[in-house]
């Protein structure tokens, strides 16, 4: 068997058998799965090509498609706005680590100068060894400074168009999806203009329902962390929640680190929306990976303590938990069955950032990005392109 680094080991063939599949219909089956070169193929396709070969035993195990988050800023001491090639490659290594296959990290609310040296570093990325960088998530600084949570209020905008144009244009297209609160001076007519070259978030937002509602007429799809950063659900204002839940196209973000949100609000959140409509999201910060302590977070001084990341005034600061630990909570601790937490943490979070086609379920000629998780969910293997890591 060759070896890259002492790190890969590189076949020309892998088969995974005795394991539970996890399907492209969202149910598990005990199948053989197949992968040549890197990626999935038949049983006939495999037993044509030639090469070396490796059988990997995967009873009592569970064989599911590597994840994808769309919404993290940072891990192992680096962040996105460092807006350098190190940082992504670090982040993208970490993520990987951990079954994390496919990644859109996010920017802050941050200055034009550090939001173009993001796009800059985004557009030059090109590293192989680590999660695959399918894109960018823009989350500020187009927020209402009112529901701005960690994000630094003196870099709050307006919703500007040709700023986002400018950021575009600097990271080669590399922005997948932008977040507006669409309440705020000129949002709609952002959001119209851009409808259908970027997704579109609402969060970070005082809006109401019906303008949530005309936001999401306007071309908007999904809404940033629910619950987070926005008005609550009541029976008089119902807000974002209910104006996401009657537009049938609207999918929501979830945090389920067991902070951000309580597990039976998780638990009515699936019953509203689905699981067909809800992405996990970890809204990873620095810290996460790292030890206790001081940490920072869009310009502003950040203390870790266990789960927990907060400001000094102690407004929680994004998460430190990484995305495969936030579906181990969600199913041991929350009550959610795994079929449901990997279609939310794998093929809905590829459907809605337009990487299906090669990304998040287990499908003749998608990528071989497959990750075994034993009985506990205890990380088992991690193959990366058809290369097991």
């Amino acid at each position: 068997m060759a070896e890259d680094s002492g790190r890969r080991q590189i076949m020309e063939k892998i088969r995974i058998q005795g394991g539970k599949v996890f399907e492209e219909e969202g149910r598990f089956a005990e199948r053989t799965l197949y992968i040549a070169g890197e990626r999935i193929v038949t049983e006939e396709e495999y037993f044509a090509a030639g090469g070396q070969e490796e059988t990997v035993h995967a009873q009592g195990c569970y064989v599911i498609p590597g994840l994808t988050d769309i919404h993290f800023h940072g891990c192992v001491g680096y962040d996105c706005c460092d807006g350098t090639v190190k940082a992504l490659r670090a982040m993208a290594e970490y993520e990987l680590s951990h079954g994390i296959t496919s990644i859109t990290p996010a920017t802050m609310t941050m200055p034009e100068e550090i939001l173009l040296q993001v796009a800059r570093s985004a557009a030059g990325y090109d590293f192989k060894d680590g999660a695959d960088f399918c894109g960018l998530y823009m989350e500020g600084p187009f927020i209402s400074a009112k529901k701005k949570g960690a994000q630094k209020e003196e870099y709050v905008r307006k919703p500007d168009v040709e700023l986002f144009e400018r950021l575009q244009n600097a990271s080669g297209n590399r922005f997948r999806t932008v977040v507006a609160a669409p309440e705020t001076e000129g949002a709609m007519d952002f959001i119209r203009a851009l409808n259908g070259r970027v997704r579109i978030c609402l969060g970070h937002m005082t809006a109401d329902y019906d303008t949530v509602c005309e936001a999401l007429r306007m071309g908007a799809s999904q809404i940033t962390h629910l619950y987070n950063a926005m008005p609550p659900f009541t029976h008089r204002e119902p807000g974002p929640l209910a104006a996401a839940a009657d537009d049938e196209t609207c999918r929501v973000e979830l945090i389920c680190d067991g902070v951000h949100i309580h597990p039976a609000a998780v638990r009515a959140t699936f019953k509203i929306f689905g699981d067909d409509r809800i992405i996990l999201i970890s809204d990873s910060m620095r810290a996460t990976g790292m030890p206790d302590g001081e940490s920072e977070l869009g310009g502003q001084t950040v203390f870790k303590n266990g789960r927990y990341a907060t400001l000094a005034d102690g407004t929680l600061a994004g998460s430190v938990t990484n995305l495969m630990d936030c579906v181990r909570r969600l199913v041991k601790e929350m009550g959610i069955p795994l079929e449901s937490a990997v279609k939310c943490a794998a093929a809905n979070p590829a459907k809605a950032v337009g990487i299906y086609e090669n990304y998040g379920s287990l499908t003749r000629g998608k990528y071989a990005n497959v990750v075994i998780l034993g009985s506990e969910l205890e990380l088992k293997m991690v193959c990366h392109h058809g290369e097991i890591v």
